[in-house]
């Protein structure tokens, strides 16, 4: 079978490869040609376009490059068109998906969405589309799936796969991780400030402001794969931080605490059993527009799984130093982790075990079987 995968951003890239490697478990002829990042294309097939030549990121920048995305809209279509695939398959990155989704079943095309679009999170109309263009959606997220009963939309819940991507990592030697990173014997507090410059220098210049209050720990910076060192080097000014790029598994799985850019790295971090800071400023703009159409009571998905305050949130002008001083303090305190650690034990148990990757390879392929 012929499969064409889009997946738009880092996240998107990871679930991407490891759904890949499911499918051609499944499918040993699988043709698989697709939008993504390096861990796709590691896996094999044909990459046409990397993600990180359309990461935009908020309402602003969406539209000062809408002659751009077009862009790759149309040629996605015409790439699609070229390949012909039996199945295809959209990874989150709604904006762009939903639009080639929508023009995929108007012709005929077999449709698979893996990772809901958050039309839970914001503009809910959207599910009348989704029902319309998306043959077979496959949620990762115990409550989305409940989000679309109430409209009489059937999904499947196939577990979150990061469950998989953390569990079968290789486990890191402390010791050896430390040496050869040039890291102190001091505890380490991760700083993940996101992937996207636009977000990282809103975010790492105010995470980096209470280093001197804490001049026991040692502060690391994840690096994203998508930006290079002589970027993040601009905001490092003291022996007390450090930087390691695209190897934030591994980092997380040392650290003590971290601060963290909401998004899936909240996640990740709360899977490691890592106290954290969930913080978030963007542009005035895009956060009162944000305002405006987000109806959640929680931006982290660690807080939306568990449906209570189990991390704390800064957002926009509660993302400042005081504060975050404040917060740090608190999860750097034993009561404080013992509780959060035994929230996010029953964080894990919500999100449905080991297997996603496998459970959507068999129900897509089952799904083109005659």
């Amino acid at each position: 079978m012929k499969y064409y995968i889009i997946a738009g951003e880092a996240s998107g890239d990871l679930h991407g490869a490891n759904l890949m490697k499911a499918l051609l478990k499944e499918d040993v002829n699988a043709d698989i040609r697709f939008w993504g990042g390096d861990l796709m294309q590691a896996v094999g097939g044909t990459l046409v376009t990397h993600y990180k030549e359309r990461a935009f990121m908020g309402f602003t920048e969406v539209i000062l490059n809408l002659s751009k995305i077009f862009k790759f809209i149309s040629s996605c279509k015409n790439d699609i068109k070229a390949f012909n695939p039996d199945a295809i398959i959209f990874i989150d990155n709604s904006g762009f998906n939903l639009r080639i989704a929508k023009w995929a079943k108007a012709h005929n095309y077999k449709t698979n969405y893996y990772i809901s679009p958050q039309i839970w999170a914001s503009r809910a109309s959207r599910v009348k589309a989704i029902k319309r263009d998306v043959d077979n959606m496959f949620v990762i997220l115990p409550f989305v799936k409940d989000f679309y009963k109430k409209y009489d939309y059937e999904v499947n819940f196939v577990g979150h796969p990061l469950i998989d991507a953390i569990a079968d990592r290789t486990q890191v030697d402390e010791f050896t991780f430390r040496k050869e990173n040039n890291l102190s014997d001091k505890p380490i507090i991760a700083l993940l400030p996101g992937s996207r410059k636009q977000e990282i220098t809103k975010m790492l210049s105010v995470m980096l402001s209470i280093i001197n209050d804490f001049s026991d720990y040692q502060f690391v910076i994840a690096g994203a794969p998508s930006q290079d060192f002589s970027f993040y080097n601009t905001f490092i000014k003291t022996d007390q931080v450090r930087f390691i790029s695209n190897k934030t598994y591994d980092l997380l799985s040392v650290s003590t605490a971290a601060l963290v850019t909401s998004g899936t790295a909240t996640l990740e971090t709360a899977l490691f059993k890592i106290p954290q800071v969930v913080c978030y400023k963007g542009s005035n703009m895009s956060y009162q527009i944000a305002k405006r159409i987000i109806t959640l009571k929680y931006i982290s998905l660690v807080n939306l799984i568990m449906d209570k305050e189990v991390v704390t949130e800064l957002i926009q002008n509660d993302f400042n130093s005081k504060r975050l001083k404040e917060e740090l303090t608190k999860i750097l305190d034993g009561y404080q982790r013992a509780k959060l650690f035994l929230d996010y034990y029953e964080l894990e148990k919500a999100l449905g075990g080991k297997g996603a990757s496998e459970k959507t390879a068999k129900l897509i392929y089952k799904s083109l079987q005659p």
